[in-house]
């Protein structure tokens, strides 16, 4: 069933208020009521209301003073300006200043519940949409996104997204750190019916117990030290969505049971609430422990973990599916050239030797920090054990004494500087064109000592 509105009902005339306020609680909506525009604002620093319908006539701040007000500070809730038929130039002032839609009154219940259908329908579209310039603007496609391998263990991961994508029930995706995880929960979440409403993610294991709680329920104001307005939590940010819980191994035993619930009834409070709201999503959670000896050690419920356990997709390390070295690196090194604006780089068969044997603990993870590195160092359109060289360690990438963009002004200098500065040469070199090295150049503040550039 979906879900309803919440709605607040502003009117300065109690009748009326009443009336709309019985009509919408008899349809099943969660309603709330204020007598004037001041009373509403301090009612919605308290909860946070999907729609206001607002009378256009009140002493002291009148409907269109409260529109302007709530378009300020909750941008997200929707308004509906009530007016008399002969004012209907309010209602057009109204609609300009961001109001959803109007009513005239008079009117009766089936007016106003055929208007409340066309502007929660108004309001899943804008959510699609939004969700749809995310998935864009993040570089999201129809492929399998950043999961690129051919091994059969690929294979299964890829066949097995195919076929829980098409049902709501909980996923559990294990693995080492930086095998991708979220990546497949994304790759899911795409191919679901649910594919164009919120893909929210949370890592449980970098919050304390009482943030944790807060991020995912919610609170109201004044809940805690701090909370100076309410807020919605990531359970309610994800109705019609999934919830991907990262590093689910981390949280309490009494978050798993308050989960529990939540995931039994799909109705939860916030922090500090009263209200009882209801959030219809689709839960996907990952974790690097081995779930099972936390459940012998008592530190996991059992009961939960059958709940969250219903399909199980497991990443196995990149150190076990070499067959997914080559392909990955091809893909990064294309991802990376095309960052930086240069040529892209080949790899030379000592180079493809050397990423086959690394023992790869980083997993996925490494192997792109790897060759994001060996792209910003390469000189020319090769990339060789020169580009490799600090992989004679076995000590994760993410472990270099310097960051990727120090290490990359530092190469421009030395580049530079063999060609006495002059950037037309030391471009050619770097395989960018001058513009681009100039921008680099630029940006950190980079000038020739003793004078300019040439």
């Amino acid at each position: 069933m979906e879900r309803q509105l919440s709605i607040l009902v502003v009117d300065d005339e109690l009748a009326m208020r009443e009336s709309i306020t019985a009509w919408l609680q008899k349809a099943g909506y969660q309603v709330a009521a204020a007598a004037s525009g001041e009373e509403a604002l301090g009612l919605m620093e308290r909860h946070l209301y999907e729609l206001a319908l607002v009378d256009v006539k009140m002493p002291g701040m009148d409907g269109l003073a409260l529109l302007e007000q709530v378009r300020r500070l909750y941008p997200e809730t929707m308004v509906i300006i009530i007016t008399a038929y002969g004012s209907i130039e309010s209602a057009v002032r109204a609609m300009k200043a961001g109001a959803s839609d109007y009513l005239l009154k008079p009117f009766d219940p089936e007016h106003l519940m055929l208007l409340l259908e066309k502007v929660g329908g108004q309001r899943r579209l804008l959510q699609e949409n939004l969700a749809l310039r995310r998935r864009l603007s993040e570089g999201e496609c129809a492929g399998f996104e950043d999961l690129v391998g051919r091994s059969p263990a690929m294979l299964e991961v890829f066949s097995l997204i195919e076929d829980v994508a098409a049902t709501d029930a909980p996923v559990l995706i294990t693995g080492q750190t930086g095998t991708g995880k979220e990546l497949v929960a994304r790759a899911i979440h795409n191919r679901s019916e649910r594919g164009f409403a919120p893909f929210v993610t949370i890592n449980c294991g970098a919050l304390a117990e009482n943030l944790l709680e807060s991020e995912l329920f919610g609170h109201e104001r004044g809940a805690f030290t701090g909370a100076v307005r309410a807020r919605r939590g990531r359970l309610e940010m994800a109705d019609g969505g999934t919830l991907f819980l990262d590093e689910v191994g981390e949280i309490s035993t009494k978050m798993q049971l308050d989960l529990l619930r939540v995931l039994e009834t799909k109705q939860f409070q916030r922090v500090g609430g009263t209200a009882t709201l209801t959030s219809d999503f689709r839960l996907i959670c990952a974790t690097h422990r081995d779930l099972p000896q936390l459940i012998a050690a008592e530190r996991f419920r059992q009961d939960f973990y059958y709940r969250i356990h219903v399909i199980s997709i497991p990443i196995a390390p990149l150190a076990q599916r070499s067959e997914d070295i080559l392909p990955l690196a091809e893909h990064f090194l294309d991802l990376y050239a095309r960052e930086a604006g240069k040529v892209r780089p080949e790899l030379d068969d000592q180079a493809r030797r050397v990423l086959l044997a690394h023992p790869w603990p980083g997993n996925v993870r490494e192997l792109r920090n790897v060759i994001e590195r060996a792209v910003i160092v390469a000189r020319g359109d090769r990339i060789g054990l020169a580009e490799l060289s600090f992989l004679g360690t076995t000590a994760p990438a993410t472990a270099l004494p310097r960051s990727l963009a120090e290490a990359e002004l530092a190469h421009i200098q030395q580049t530079l500087e063999a060609h006495d500065w002059n950037l037309t040469r030391a471009a050619a070199e770097l395989g960018i064109d001058r513009s681009t090295l100039r921008r680099k150049l630029n940006r950190a503040g980079i000038t020739r000592p003793g004078g300019g550039r040439r």
